[in-house]
């Protein structure tokens, strides 16, 4: 698709006030001068990808939540391989949790080939709930003159199968040229650094020689778990929103008060609408997407489901001038717990674009209305929406639809806040799982107790373990989960010439 230039609305004080309140909400100030493409699904994103790859002559950073070792898999492996046994310096970080059915012989390969290779939190013992925390990037740079932030991973998923008449996932992607870059590599740094040795001084190249590549003003958010950046810079757009909002999240398993936010702007007269999956690769979590949509549609939200193959997007518009498109998710799991990077920027055409993009896919759409108590869709949904097991997402997206359940049950325990119509099966499901619970433990208490004991014991050593190697003082580090409003890998405040008010003007390289 061709590339966007930046019309940015200046407004005097207002857009002056804008910026900041943006900044601090995401803990990321823009970056000037810029270019920006959008890209669409597989068919668009990976051969970008992979030409980016071939044409690197210094470094390739590569950060993906799930890496197949299937056929698409394979054609970035032989990239990756092929730069490296040319002496580029090739690094690659793969989730864990994300790559859990991915051969040992993908990662093998890379590693023989000289692609230096991680491994984002694997499994610790000493760490029982250590897996919360996931590497959820989708990310690729190259040579500090080009990087790809997206929804998409490596997958044939993602790619389709024209052939057989299978359509790739539906996702979105942008590609950067410019001083932006700085901040992508920045973000795959820090992450690169919980892993083992920080990148090596003088590798990445610095942003002062960075030439501008547009007129495009961005914002990479790097969000780390506890920083909820996005979360805030989403609640802030909603809450801020006059004529439109526009958003297509994959996984979407708000908390209450970014519903509440969506409901008070369309009560105000926003034209809200949400597109989601018709079918999911979590089937688990649909139930739990589609219990809170009742609160949105009585507020007059607009909720269409995709009839296409698997909606992968995570993407905002907003009043034909703000944009975001990343890897966050609209769930807990992705605001607070988890490693994601999205790009946010105010462009008008770039908007423009989103705007054109969203209305096309609600064309391949079925709108959910109310018909009395009842929640149906305006159309008949095609006959089969089935996506391949291969494929079905992790226990973290999951673990999303298991948080939202905790939080609606704990509501209706402590009466905190009145409950709307849509959260009435997840009452009812918590309520009957947990006399189910009860009635079992009465019954078989070994059958219950013997596992809490377990549990119980397991965290129990982890501490003591911790406990003791801890019995020696040891020099003060920095942890790489602080805001990225700091400076540099190691966390330091940012000089006193890179700040202004409180708010990060540069990401030093």
């Amino acid at each position: 698709m061709a590339e966007t230039k930046a019309h940015p609305v200046h407004d005097g004080r207002e857009s002056d006030w804008l910026d900041t309140a943006l900044a601090r909400a995401a803990g990321a100030a823009p970056v000037p001068g810029n270019s920006i493409r959008l890209l669409k699904d597989g068919p668009e994103n990976f051969p970008a990808w992979l030409e980016a790859i071939a044409s690197a002559s210094q470094y390739v950073y590569f950060e993906m939540y799930i890496f197949k070792n299937d056929r698409i898999g394979q054609q970035f492996a032989d990239a990756l391989c092929a730069r490296a046994r040319d002496g580029v310096q090739v690094r690659v970080l793969y989730d864990w949790l994300g790559c859990l059915g991915t051969s040992s012989r993908l990662w093998r390969r890379l590693r023989e080939a000289g692609v230096h290779v991680r491994c984002f939190n694997p499994f610790d013992w000493s760490s029982p709930l250590g897996w919360v925390h996931r590497d959820h990037r989708k990310t690729v740079s190259v040579d500090g003159r080009v990087a790809f932030v997206s929804g998409l991973c490596v997958g044939d998923a993602w790619a389709g199968d024209p052939a057989k008449g299978i359509a790739p996932w539906h996702d979105t992607g942008v590609q950067i040229e410019g001083p932006a870059v700085a901040d992508v590599e920045q973000a795959f740094a820090r992450v690169w650094a919980t892993m083992g040795e920080p990148l090596p001084d003088g590798e990445r190249r610095p942003r002062a020689q960075m030439s501008p590549a547009g007129d495009t003003r961005l914002r990479v958010i790097s969000d780390e778990p506890g920083t909820a950046g996005l979360l805030r810079l989403d609640q802030f757009i909603a809450s801020a929103a006059r004529r439109t909002l526009w958003i297509t999240d994959a996984y979407f398993a708000a908390p209450p008060p970014f519903v509440q936010a969506l409901r008070a702007a369309a009560l105000d007269g926003v034209d809200i609408r949400l597109l989601v999956p018709g079918a999911s690769d979590i089937p688990a979590l649909q139930p739990f997407s589609r219990a809170g949509f009742r609160a949105l549609l009585e507020a007059g939200i607009r909720v269409f489901e995709w009839k296409g193959s698997m909606l992968h997007a995570k993407t905002a518009v907003c009043d034909g001038q703000f944009a975001r498109v990343g890897s966050t998710n609209l769930n807990v799991a992705s605001w607070l717990s988890n490693y994601e990077l999205d790009v946010a920027l105010e462009d008008t055409r770039f908007a423009g674009k989103m705007e054109e993009m969203f209305l096309s896919d609600l064309e391949n759409s079925t709108e959910l209305v109310l018909t009395g108590k009842r929640m149906r869709s305006s159309a008949p949904r095609p006959p089969s929406q089935r996506v391949p097991r291969r494929v079905r997402g992790s226990a973290g997206r999951a673990a999303a639809g298991a948080l939202r359940v905790g939080n609606t049950v704990g509501a209706a325990i402590s009466e905190r806040r009145t409950l709307e119509g849509g959260e009435r099966r997840m009452v009812f499901s918590g309520g009957l799982a947990l006399l189910a619970l009860g009635v079992l433990w009465a019954l078989f208490p070994r059958v219950v107790g013997v596992p809490v004991a377990v549990a119980l014991g397991w965290l129990g050593l982890s501490l003591l373990w911790k406990a003791w190697r801890l019995r020696k003082p040891r020099a003060t580090t920095v942890p790489a989960s602080l805001p990225t409003t700091l400076d540099g890998a190691t966390g330091a405040p940012p000089p006193a010439s890179k700040r202004s008010g409180g708010l990060r003007t540069d990401t030093p390289s």
